[in-house]
C-alpha cells in the first residue's frame, strides 16, 4: 500500500507563509500524479493544486490560490511540496496530500486513490 506522510502545517498570521511537505513510499512516485486538497469546517473537500509526472511537471491551481501557492515535486526524494505565501484566514483548513494512477494533472478527488492523514493550517487575522 502507498503511504503518504505530511508535515509543515501550523499557525500563522495573515500574510505569512508555510511550506507543506508530503513524502511518498510504496509506489513508483515519478509516474503518478500528485495533488493537494483542503477541507475547512462545514465545507466540502476542495481541490488546491496538482502536478503531473510527465512533460516536465505540469501544474494547475484552484483560482483562489493562484499567484500565492506553488506546488513542486522532488522525484529523487519522492516528495511533493506546497509553498503557501500571502496566507489569508480563508485558507484555514486541513490540507491533504494525495496521489493517483494517472500521469496527467488531476483536479477531482476521484482522480486520486491514496491520501495522507492531513495537516492543519490555521491563519489568524
Amino acid at each position: 500500500q502507498v503511504q503518504l506522510v505530511e508535515s509543515g502545517g501550523g499557525l500563522v498570521q495573515a500574510g505569512g507563509s508555510l511550506r507543506l511537505s508530503c513524502a511518498a513510499s510504496g509506489r513508483t512516485f515519478s509516474t503518478h500524479v500528485m495533488g493537494w486538497f483542503r477541507q475547512a469546517p462545514g465545507k466540502e473537500r476542495e481541490f488546491v493544486a496538482t502536478i503531473s509526472w510527465g512533460s516536465g511537471g505540469i501544474t494547475y491551481y484552484e483560482d483562489s490560490v493562484k499567484g500565492r501557492f506553488t506546488i513542486s515535486r522532488e522525484n529523487a526524494k519522492s516528495t511533493v511540496y506546497l509553498q503557501m505565501n500571502g496566507l489569508k484566514p480563508e485558507d484555514t483548513a486541513v490540507y491533504y496530500c494525495a496521489t493517483g494512477p494517472l500521469g496527467r494533472i488531476g483536479v477531482s478527488s476521484k482522480d486520486y486513490d491514496y491520501w495522507g492523514q492531513g495537516t492543519q493550517v490555521t491563519v489568524s487575522s
